[in-house]
């Protein structure tokens, strides 16, 4: 039945009823990977979104709004078209929209109806072979990230969630005042940069004018974080790509705290950006008659249940934001909660009866309307179908149905592995009561009632064609590992011998030359620069490369390092193994870059002990290595020993108990040096990373001798300087 409802050609007029003046703009904001427990007005107590909290309170802020599907494109494809993915898909292909089923979208019928269309920003809709969005609005520019900054005419970098508001006021400053307009602005924030996965800047990059906040804050961690939660899922949901992806971004307290400092930074980039938009809105005179509207194309899971993504049954998954700010509602109705459940599905008919705009048969949403004036309908539903079929050979597909009270859905991919929650009694979804004696009626009516929908709304999804494949263990031993390709040795290739892809630096500095990683200056560097890999971070590692530096030429191999933004978007600090032309006490050194500086000179064997002072315990021969000749450099870290070699010569050993100024865990990189012209080359660059779980020892382990002798420190000392001597130091 609702194959025909689909593919009935289209029902619209313009109902004649409301005249220009009349008709309200509607601005809609649209965010990526955003659940409620981000914004203030949810409850969040720490991220800061006064913009949108005060859309909150002169609007109405929906407490159940949810998705049809939990994933980009699909969500994005339905508020487009007002189906459902499994309605304007086929049963063997549902991710890719049927020509017929995107033919007109709901800004088609706003312009039918004599508004002015934009879109900015995010597009990701998988549409038919060689369809145009640009046909189906007035003003249109997809703006993507894959860089997240773009690189503007003067040379200056702009994050994408600026540029999308930057256009739409651009937008506001060519309406006719004779016309009403319907502007989307489509974020891809608060999407992590998948392919770059340094903590972060790197992750999550927020835009530049919300640099700082909230670091010195302390992030509470996931709620539903407990290991038992996660042991209780089934196995085809703890390797998922949910769970992959957990040790991309969530999986040690460190890594947590950076990037939810830097995923919440993008929120608060977001609302700034509201601001800005909303304060041009007033400016130009519209603010009065334009109805505001803020939404997610999926929730997320924040490291909850041991998940990262959003591909899911689980409330984190379903459950988005969704405010709507229209002035023209009476002040009681203003800054109310409604309970009433709200579908993505539902925005395009409400869009369209804002506009007078008469509502296809075939959407399967229903105007929020009278919901924000004031007036639930009484017939509103009490039920919504929930469904996820995108990337099944990786994702666990899964379809069903949830009421105010219960929530079922099958994995049917999986055995038709059943849940069913009591929403009610246990709102965290965390006893599947599907095998309750007790709820078998429940359970067996809830089955029907989704089989009765999928019939409704397209029909059974054909079988998998592909095997489905798990994304990772449960417990890597490496997380580092998850995704990567190994060789028969373990070791992952870092460089592909002819590009910089997995890297990130300024193409100024950095290239790829004779087959090798190559940096270059000309003298007047002022500052270091940075070529960071971006495929993971590394913890415990056997790294091994050949190195080339001209004469006078300085470099290092950053390890374990700490991006930092504040400086410059490449910079890094963090352990460094020297690469240096003409000094052969500094090359293969440990230095700390930004941090405690020479923690060992070339030859010393050194210990730091838990107050951070350095002490040579032991030593080795210093051997020199020409310039402008390959060499094989090697660093080995386990726990917090660090070890390095150039062509098989030992140049540091050092244990570092400094437990305040070390680091476990960090991004890798090179650097080209301020100083002399040089040129520096890394080629046959490869790492084997090992166990996350090898042990970190004790200082009680490592006595140091009483004689032993202070490293000595960088930069000029007064000519009487004595290193001091470990005895005499701890006596005092």
């Amino acid at each position: 039945m609702c194959r025909l409802l689909v593919t009935v050609s289209l029902l619209y007029v313009f109902s004649g009823q409301l005249a220009a003046a009349e008709r309200p703009n509607i601005v809609f904001f649209f965010t990526d990977d955003q659940t409620t427990s981000t914004l203030g007005c949810y409850g969040n107590p720490v991220v800061q979104t006064p913009n949108i909290d005060a859309m909150a309170a002169r609007g109405t802020r929906f407490e159940n709004a949810f998705v049809s599907q939990a994933i980009c494109w699909v969500s994005r494809t339905t508020i487009l078209s007002g189906l459902t993915g499994r309605s304007y898909g086929t049963p063997d292909n549902p991710e890719q929209a049927r020509p017929d089923a995107v033919q007109t979208l709901y800004s088609d019928l706003l312009r039918e109806g004599g508004y002015r269309t934009g879109y900015f920003g995010k597009w990701h809709a998988k549409m038919p072979a060689g369809y145009r969005p640009q046909d189906h609005f007035d003003e249109f520019e997809a703006i993507g990230r894959n860089p997240y900054y773009k690189k503007q005419a003067d040379g200056s970098l702009r994050h994408e969630t600026e540029l999308i508001v930057d256009r739409g006021i651009e937008f506001l400053k060519s309406q006719p005042a004779d016309q009403p307009f319907a502007l989307n602005m489509w974020f891809n924030a608060c999407h992590a940069e998948d392919s770059d996965r340094r903590p972060g800047i790197g992750h999550f990059p927020w835009p530049q004018a919300v640099d700082g906040m909230y670091e010195d804050t302390v992030i509470a961690p996931p709620r539903l974080n407990d290991p038992t939660i996660f042991e209780q899922q089934p196995n085809f949901l703890k390797t998922t790509i949910n769970r992959e992806r957990f040790f991309w971004r969530w999986n040690t307290p460190e890594k947590y705290q950076t990037n939810m400092r830097a995923y919440y930074r993008m929120v608060s980039g977001i609302d700034g950006a509201i601001g800005r938009f909303t304060a041009a809105l007033k400016e130009a005179g519209l603010a009065e008659n334009t109805i505001i509207v803020y939404s997610a194309d999926n929730g997320y899971h924040m490291g909850n249940r041991g998940f990262a993504g959003k591909w899911s049954h689980y409330e984190e998954a379903l459950r988005v934001p969704m405010i709507i700010a229209d002035p023209r509602v009476p002040q009681e109705e203003r800054g109310k909660v409604a309970d009433s459940i709200a579908l993505n599905l539902d925005l395009p008919a409400t869009f369209l009866d804002w506009g007078g705009v008469t509502v296809p048969q075939r959407y399967q949403g229903h105007s929020l309307r009278k919901i924000v004036a004031g007036a639930t309908p009484s017939d509103w539903r009490t039920e919504t179908f929930h469904e996820h079929f995108a990337v099944r050979n990786r994702i666990p597909a899964f379809e069903g149905v949830r009421n105010a009270r219960f929530k079922y859905v099958r994995y049917f991919d999986h055995g038709n592995h059943e849940f069913l929650h009591n929403l009610q009694s246990d709102p965290d979804e965390l006893t599947n009561l599907a095998a309750d004696p007790a709820h078998q009626t429940v359970l067996e009516s809830m089955r029907r009632r989704t089989d009765e929908r999928v019939a409704e709304l397209g029909g059974p999804l054909d079988p998998l064609k592909q095997p489905f494949t798990a994304s990772t263990t449960p417990y890597p031993e490496a997380s580092a590992n998850v995704g990567a390709r190994l060789d028969n040795d373990g070791f992952v290739s870092l460089f592909d011998g002819k590009t910089l892809r997995h890297w990130s630096g300024d193409s100024a500095y950095w290239s790829v030359e004779d087959g090798a990683i190559t940096g270059v200056t000309d003298g007047s560097l002022k500052m270091n620069q940075f070529l960071t890999w971006t495929d993971s971070t590394i913890r415990n590692f056997d790294l091994r490369v050949q190195v080339k530096v001209t004469a006078g030429g300085n470099s290092g191999i950053q390890y374990r390092g700490r991006s930092r933004p504040e400086i410059g978007l490449d910079v890094v600090s963090g352990y460094q193994c020297d690469v240096v032309a003409d000094n052969p006490n500094y090359n293969g050194m440990l230095y700390e870059e930004r941090g405690r500086r020479i923690l060992s000179h070339t030859g010393e064997k050194v210990v730091v002990d838990p107050a951070g002072h350095a002490w040579i315990v032991g030593n080795f021969p210093v051997q020199e290595f020409p310039a402008d000749t390959w060499h094989d450099y090697r660093v080995l870290v386990e726990g917090n020993h660090h070890q390095h070699w150039i062509d098989g010569q030992p140049t540091a050993d050092l244990w570092d108990f400094d437990e305040t100024g070390r680091a476990l865990e960090g991004v890798l990189a090179v650097q080209v040096h301020v100083g002399p012209a040089m040129k520096i080359q890394y080629k046959d660059f490869e790492i084997k990373h090992l166990s996350d779980s090898l042990p970190i020892a004790n200082f009680a382990d490592h006595a140091i001798p009483p004689q032993s002798v202070g490293v000595r420190p960088q930069g000029k000392l007064p000519k009487n300087w004595q290193p001091p001597i470990y005895a005499e130091a701890v006596s005092n």
